[in-house]
């Protein structure tokens, strides 16, 4: 495969522009798992950049399981309404919401976990540790590390993507930022089940 194909082809998987792809390429000697990486490292820089952009369009969209017994509703902001049409955007959106009904996270972010849930928790995981004889010194470490993980479980943006487990539906987003070129945030959701 030529370079210019092997850009082409690299253009056409990550959405990146060609001075991008073609800089990734030569950085990673060739090889495209090295350049995609790198993209998504950049694209992560620029998503981050793009945080701070206000969101104020957007659009709702719904998922229903074929059972018709579980479905979902996400709201997706973006920053035009221009994107708000995207097909791309749609598709974003209707992942989500996929992923809600399949996954059921409980919140948007792992800091909206209620503390008074933590403490719930927490008194659970001191008594099991208690019964499984672990020492007072790692006690609050293995706490902390519980925490972040129960804290991880429950929020959708760091949860396994359903369709990709290898990226999280924080990381999709993340490239969604980067290919469309807009901020993107998650305005809510909710989850009905039978």
């Amino acid at each position: 495969m030529s370079q210019m194909e092997q850009v082409k082809a690299l253009r056409e998987k990550t959405g990146a522009g060609i001075v991008d792809v073609k800089k990734a390429l030569d950085e990673a000697a060739g090889d495209e798992a090295k350049a995609i990486d790198i993209l998504r490292k950049r694209g992560q820089d620029k998503a981050l950049k793009k945080g701070d952009r206000e969101t104020h369009e957007g659009i709702v969209v719904s998922y229903i399981h074929s059972n018709d017994r579980i479905g979902a509703l996400v709201k997706l902001f973006c920053e035009t309404d221009f994107v708000a049409r995207n097909e791309d955007f749609r598709a974003l959106a209707h992942d989500i919401a996929m992923h809600i009904t399949a996954a059921a996270p409980q919140f948007v972010k792992p800091e909206d976990v209620s503390a008074e849930l933590i403490e719930k928790e927490k008194a659970i995981w001191i008594e099991q540790l208690a019964q499984e004889g672990k020492p007072a010194e790692m006690l609050e470490k293995i706490l902390a590390g519980k925490e972040q993980k129960f804290r991880n479980d429950l929020a959708l943006l760091t949860q396994s993507f359903v369709k990709d487990p290898s990226k999280t539906v924080g990381a999709l987003i993340t490239e969604n930022i980067h290919k469309i070129g807009e901020n993107i945030q998650v305005g809510g959701f909710v989850r009905y089940a039978l």
